[in-house]
């Protein structure tokens, strides 16, 4: 993937910064100061002609350099990595003026590691996933309700298993770039590159 805004190597800074760590950081802030969801974050994808598409999901958790999330495979997100496994990812913490941007591969997590976020979720989350026929149309919410209270009956007084169109996906960070507000729009945007030996490269951006 290529480095978007970043068209020409950043200069290194002497100090070296590990990016996946100032993530957590300023990520454990947001959820100090966030009023909502800190954990939100925009997902952009692109099919495999490159038409592009953005929507809001959830951070389920970092795994290693990865950042996690879940969401129906049939869903115009998954078909999307399915062509093209590649994404962006914005973060954007109003409370702090803070953004961090992501730009990487796209794998999926193991079947285990997505039964066990599955099974963590609550009944009705879980119910919901069979219910629905994401990003498909619908000709009315009373469909949806009614498939959602036939979900109900199919698994009453029984574990609610993960649908097999159903898992997680990991977006492994070619570049994260770290945004910060300052006075006048001479903002501060640190950059983090990605290196074949699995060290980053840092630099700084022109606001």
């Amino acid at each position: 993937m290529g480095c978007g805004n970043c068209e020409a190597k950043p200069k290194a800074l002497g100090r070296m910064t590990d990016p996946l760590q100032l993530f957590d950081e300023w990520l454990a802030e947001a959820r100090a100061s966030e009023p909502n969801d800190p954990e939100a974050m925009a997902l952009a994808t692109a099919d495999k002609v490159g038409n592009p598409s953005v929507r809001m999901v959830l951070l389920k958790g970092r795994d290693g350099d990865a950042f996690v999330f879940y969401t129906n495979d049939e869903s115009n997100k998954g078909k999307d990595l399915a062509e093209n496994p590649s994404a962006a990812l914005l973060f954007h913490w109003k409370s702090l003026r803070r953004q961090v941007r992501i730009e990487g591969e796209v794998e999926r997590v193991s079947n285990e590691q997505a039964d066990a976020y599955f099974a963590s979720r609550s009944r009705d989350s879980q119910l919901g996933a069979w219910a629905s026929n994401q990003s498909r149309p619908l000709e009315s919410r009373g469909i949806f309700e009614a498939r959602y209270e036939e979900m109900k009956q199919q698994f009453e007084g029984k574990p609610v298993p993960r649908p097999p169109h159903w898992g997680g996906y990991r977006v492994v960070p070619l570049i994260l770039e770290f945004w910060e507000d300052r006075p006048h729009r001479l903002h501060h945007r640190r950059v983090f590159l990605a290196q074949k030996d699995g060290s980053w490269s840092e630099g700084l951006l022109y606001p």
